[in-house]
């Protein structure tokens, strides 16, 4: 096995001293843009990678980010964490991640048990968690650093990265006006979730918009689960006149009511046309394949660990841009 280099060897072929070489890894601002760039050429000639007990000790930092999550969805949590973890590793930084319930009472304790316990150096908020006042309370007043992907409350305050909800679930309901639909159901997620809030309050713009009546029948609620989805769907389908088209929250409640649709022999898009949201790996996955809107999760969590690590950072907030991806879930309503 190669030997792996040492911060002398470093510090020699730099020409600086242990403390400054300690400083650049650290990413301290007392040390000179020259002085950086032959430190750091320095570190990537040898392939150095300090490890994780020396720098704490030097730098009295644990070089570890928390990731606080709370949603049903695989494929959500997959790309978020993902994201999250590259982030942190081009700062050199370990991710510690933790599923919550964001409801549960003891939510506050639980978070400041686990910073305590492994002196972690910021947070990275998922919604819903994001909404917890009293959480974000906790971590204000211990002047602990953090990072909200999609805030709901305070959105002015602290730093966060997120995307128009409101205007992208317009954008989606929209496809299917165009589409002739004009009874239009929408499955809605947990109302602890902001982005249930934005969705729905663009579904109903686009219906405004197009001059179609807002019917409080079509909107039934899931929790971004397949199995909400399914139950949605059973009820909606059940209506003396079900609708032709159904927006969804997110991929999998899409995809749960596109398996009811093909239990009742209902043909899609053909009788009944579905879209959903996130364009996770299960949208392409399916038969037909879903429409839906690109939500960049990835590039979210991402750049929330930017934020979170990037001292120097000028920005406090960042919007990021979907897209309607469409696909053969979607056509022309029913004798259009």
């Amino acid at each position: 096995m190669a030997r792996r280099p040492t911060i002398k060897e470093v510090s020699k072929l730099a020409g600086v001293s242990f403390k400054t070489v300690s400083r650049v890894l650290n990413n301290e601002k007392n040390v000179s843009e020259e002085t950086r760039r032959r430190v750091e050429q320095v570190v990537a000639e040898l392939n150095f990678r300090p490890s994780l007990a020396a720098r704490t000790l030097a730098g009295r930092k644990s070089f570890q980010v928390g990731l606080l999550y709370d949603n049903p969805s695989p494929y959500y949590v997959y790309h978020l964490l993902a994201g999250a973890q590259e982030g942190c590793a081009e700062h050199g930084y370990r991710l510690l991640t933790q599923p919550v319930d964001s409801a549960a009472p003891g939510l506050v304790a639980d978070v400041a048990a686990l910073v305590d316990e492994t002196h972690l150096d910021g947070l990275i908020l998922s919604p819903p968690v994001t909404e917890n006042e009293a959480l974000l309370d906790e971590l204000d007043r211990r002047g602990l650093p953090y990072v909200r992907i999609e805030p709901g409350v305070r959105r002015e305050v602290g730093r966060s990265v997120t995307i128009d909800d409101a205007s992208a679930a317009q954008e989606a309901t929209a496809h299917l006006l165009a589409h002739g639909h004009r009874a239009i159901a929408f499955i809605k997620g947990p109302l602890s979730h902001v982005s249930t809030v934005e969705r729905l309050k663009g579904y109903r713009a686009a219906l405004e918009a197009h001059g179609v009546a807002f019917d409080e029948a079509l909107v039934v609620a899931g929790d971004y689960s397949i199995d909400s989805g399914r139950r949605a769907a059973h009820l909606l389908l059940d209506r003396a006149s079900p609708p032709t088209a159904l927006f969804a929250g997110n991929d999998d409640m899409a995809a749960g009511a596109l398996a009811v649709a093909h239990e009742r022999g209902i043909a899609v898009p053909d009788q009944l046309s579905i879209v959903g949201f996130d364009d996770s790996d299960l949208a392409a996955a399916v038969w037909p394949p879903l429409t839906t809107v690109r939500q960049p999760v990835h590039d979210l969590a991402r750049s929330a660990a930017d934020l979170l690590l990037d001292a120097k950072s000028p920005r406090d907030r960042m919007t990021f841009d979907t897209r309607l991806i469409a696909r053969a879930s979607t056509g022309p309503a029913p004798n259009s």
